[in-house]
């Protein structure tokens, strides 16, 4: 999985002063990886803002909205993907070691500094309640969805501001 992200040719990009000796820019991350990520960190800020007119909607009467239930499960899915994806091309660009499962590609960031241990417990977690709406391990529960809507939807931003901290 992670292994698909490598870069193989070097960047000849002025500003960065990187060339075919040194082509990965002094932070580590290369800058085709950099420019990906940021663009992916603006589709989950674009997902955030989506999913906000959500954020007061109760249990009750998201429970009997099959609209309201496809759209917030299925952003929060994306979210989460994209989420994954960006920790995916870190943890390749960086040559970190390879996560065993979807979840663990958070430890993995939390491993090298990256998430501190109540982000990374929190993304884990989301990383396993998109496995049950992706697989139909059950019957969803909406009260955990509710439960993100209105405590985690901030996990998400957190996510994007550690992120970008290691771009700099």
């Amino acid at each position: 999985m992670v292994g698909l992200y490598r870069r193989k040719y070097p960047l000849h990009i002025s500003g960065w002063g990187l060339n075919s000796a040194n082509p990965v820019p002094p932070n580590g991350v290369d800058v085709v990886d950099k420019i990906l990520i940021l663009r992916k960190l603006a589709e989950l800020e674009e997902y955030f803002g989506q999913l906000k007119e959500y954020a007061n909607t109760t249990a009750g009467r998201y429970s009997k909205d099959w609209k309201a239930q496809r759209v917030v499960e299925r952003t929060l899915q994306m979210m989460i993907e994209t989420c994954a994806d960006v920790a995916g091309h870190i943890i390749s660009d960086k040559g970190y070691r390879v996560p065993a499962t979807y979840a663990d590609t958070f430890r993995v960031l939390h491993e090298n500094g990256i998430l501190n241990r109540d982000l990374f417990e929190t993304m884990e977690k989301m990383a396993r309640f998109r496995n049950i709406i992706v697989h139909h391990y059950d019957n969803i529960d909406t009260e955990i969805v509710i439960g993100i809507l209105k405590k985690n939807l901030k996990d998400f931003s957190a996510y994007k501001d550690a992120i970008i901290n290691i771009l700099k």
